[in-house]
C-alpha cells in the first residue's frame, strides 16, 4: 500500500493506493493522524485504513499535472518533524566499489571519508538485534525545510552550489510511550550544497543545512532489498544529465536497522508524537560528473517502487547585502 496526501477545496485528503488504483481513505484529515490513531490503537497503518474504508477513485497523475500533491506526512507543528539523514552508507558502483576496497589497503592514505565507508563495510551489518558502527550522521533542517513535490527547492543566497540527493527515506513517528514506529518509505531529495562540502569537510554540517522534498508517496509495508531507480536534470525541457541509482539493503554497507539504531538511540529524537524523515544515502551524484546546477533545473528522482515520481524545480534566493546581525534585547 502506498499512502500520499493531496490538496482539495475542503483542505487534505488522505489516498492510499493499492497496485494502479487510488482511493480517498475516509475519515482521515492527515496521514499523521491516521498513523498516530493507528498506534494509539495498537493497530497496523493498514488495518487503520481498512477500518476507515475507502471512498472515492482519485487520480494522482492528475493531481500531480494540477500542482495538487502535498508532503505525503507532516506534523501540525513544523518544529517537531525532524529531517536528518546518515551518508557513506551506499556501495555504489562495481567499478567504483572495486577503486574503493584497493584504496582501504593503503591505510595511511585514508581520509577520514574513507576511514568512515570502511567501519560500514566491516561493522556496518550487525547480525539482528546487535549494535554495528555508527555512521556519518547530519542534521537537515525542521518541518520548516520540508518542500511539497513540484514547488522549488530554494538554495540560499550565500549557496555555492544546489544539488540534487536521489534517495530513499524512512519516515517515522514516535508514540505516546517514546517507542518509535516506522510509518513507511518515501523516495527523497536530500538537496546540498556540494561545493561548499568540498572545500573542506568540516563544512558537511553547513552543506546540509538546506531544505529537502520527500515523496510524494509513503510505501507502507517492507523495503524491497534491492531498490532502482533514475535521478535526472531536466534544463529548459531537455535532460542534461540522467543516470540510474540503487538503493537498499542489497547495495548498502549498513543494514537499515542499525542506521535506525543510531539515530532513535537519542533520547531527544523519541518525544512522544514527534514525525521523522532520515534520509538513507546515495551513491549517485550529478555534481560528480561535472555538473552545474542552475536556477529553473529540474530534477526528477523516479522508481516503480514508489509509484509516482518526486520533481522539483531548481531556484537561488537573492544573494545577501552584509552579515547577519542579532539586536540584544
Amino acid at each position: 500500500m502506498h499512502l500520499s496526501q493531496l490538496s482539495v477545496a475542503k483542505g487534505v485528503q488522505v489516498v492510499a493506493r493499492e497496485g494502479a488504483v487510488a482511493r480517498a481513505v475516509l475519515g482521515a484529515g492527515s496521514v499523521y493522524d491516521l498513523a498516530l490513531a493507528a498506534v494509539v490503537a495498537g493497530r497496523s497503518l493498514a488495518q487503520e485504513v481498512a477500518l476507515r474504508g475507502l471512498g472515492d477513485v482519485v487520480d494522482l497523475a492528475a493531481a500531480a499535472r494540477e500542482g495538487r500533491l502535498l508532503l505525503p506526512v507532516t506534523h501540525p507543528d513544523p518544529a517537531h518533524l525532524h529531517m536528518t539523514g546518515t551518508g557513506l552508507t551506499h556501495l555504489g558502483s562495481a567499478s567504483a566499489r572495486d577503486a574503493m576496497h584497493a584504496k582501504l589497503g593503503q591505510a595511511e592514505t585514508l581520509t577520514d571519508s574513507m576511514r568512515m565507508f570502511r567501519m560500514g563495510l566491516e561493522g556496518g551489518r550487525p547480525a539482528a538485534g546487535a549494535v554495528g558502527a555508527q555512521p556519518e550522521w547530519f542534521y537537515k533542517g525542521n518541518g520548516h525545510a520540508a518542500v511539497a513535490p513540484g514547488a522549488a527547492l530554494l538554495a540560499p543566497g550565500f549557496a555555492e552550489d544546489g544539488g540534487e540527493e536521489p534517495e530513499v527515506a524512512g519516515v517515522y513517528i514516535a508514540g505516546p510511550d517514546g517507542r518509535v514506529h516506522r510509518i513507511g518509505w518515501a523516495l527523497g531529495n536530500e538537496f546540498s550544497d556540494h561545493v561548499t562540502e568540498r572545500v573542506n569537510y568540516l563544512w558537511l554540517a553547513h552543506s546540509k543545512l538546506r531544505v529537502a522534498s520527500y515523496g510524494p508517496e509513503i510505501l507502507v509495508g517492507d523495503l524491497p532489498a534491492d531498490i532502482r531507480g533514475t535521478s535526472r536534470i531536466r534544463r529548459d525541457g531537455a535532460v542534461i544529465w540522467e543516470k540510474p541509482f540503487l538503493s537498499g539493503e542489497a547495495n548498502m554497507s549498513h543494514t537499515i536497522a542499525n542506521l535506525e539504531h543510531h539515530h532513535f538511540k537519542y533520547d531527544i529524537f523519541r518525544q512522544s508524537g514527534d514525525l521523522h524523515v532520515h534520509f538513507f544515502g546515495t551513491a549517485t551524484l550529478s555534481v560528480a560528473d561535472g555538473i552545474k546546477t542552475q536556477a529553473g533545473d529540474v530534477f526528477e528522482i523516479d522508481s516503480p517502487t514508489f509509484g509516482l515520481p518526486l520533481i522539483n524545480p531548481l531556484a537561488f534566493a537573492p544573494a545577501q547585502d552584509g552579515a547577519q546581525t542579532v539586536t540584544a534585547l
